[in-house]
């Protein structure tokens, strides 16, 4: 508990997975909500751009996501090196 409270262990990187469930969620229901979305109905060109649109969104959910990760990673590093 002490450690909670003086910010010895950190929060965010549980909740990045969260974050990264709930974006990857969203860029899946974005891309097939684009592909049978609209005023026209379902085109082959509609259905492309949904794939396209929910595999870019779910490696750009991915890549962010790492990148925080990273900087977290980074950061129990240098307190073991603080620390030692």
């Amino acid at each position: 508990m002490k450690d909670f409270l003086h910010f010895e262990n950190m929060l965010t990187p549980k909740l990045i997975t969260l974050v990264y469930w709930l974006l990857l969620l969203a860029s899946i229901v974005g891309g097939v909500g684009s592909m049978f979305g609209g005023f026209e109905g379902f085109t082959l060109g509609k259905f492309f751009l949904g794939i396209f649109y929910a595999a870019c969104g779910t490696l750009a959910a991915r890549i962010w996501c790492e990148l925080l990760i990273v900087l977290f990673k980074m950061n129990e590093a240098l307190q073991d090196i603080r620390h030692k």
